[in-house]
């Protein structure tokens, strides 16, 4: 599995864990639902400000999603 695909696994299982649907991420952290899905799937290679903004809407920090 690579990067991608894990970081996508990673960012699922915090979004389920939150309660929180794809459209409501794509909302809290200003991105568009169809990009979130995308990563979850890892097909996107995220850069550290969409990181930060997914943290942000989380409610988390950035090392939790490299950190199990």
């Amino acid at each position: 599995m690579d990067i991608k695909q894990e970081f996508g696994n990673r960012l699922t299982q915090l979004r389920k864990e939150k309660k929180i649907s794809q459209e409501k991420l794509a909302e809290l952290s200003e991105l568009n639902r169809p990009y979130i899905s995308a990563i979850e799937q890892g097909k996107r290679n995220v850069s550290l400000e969409v990181i930060e903004k997914l943290a942000q809407a989380l409610e988390i920090s950035i090392k939790d999603f490299f950190e199990e």
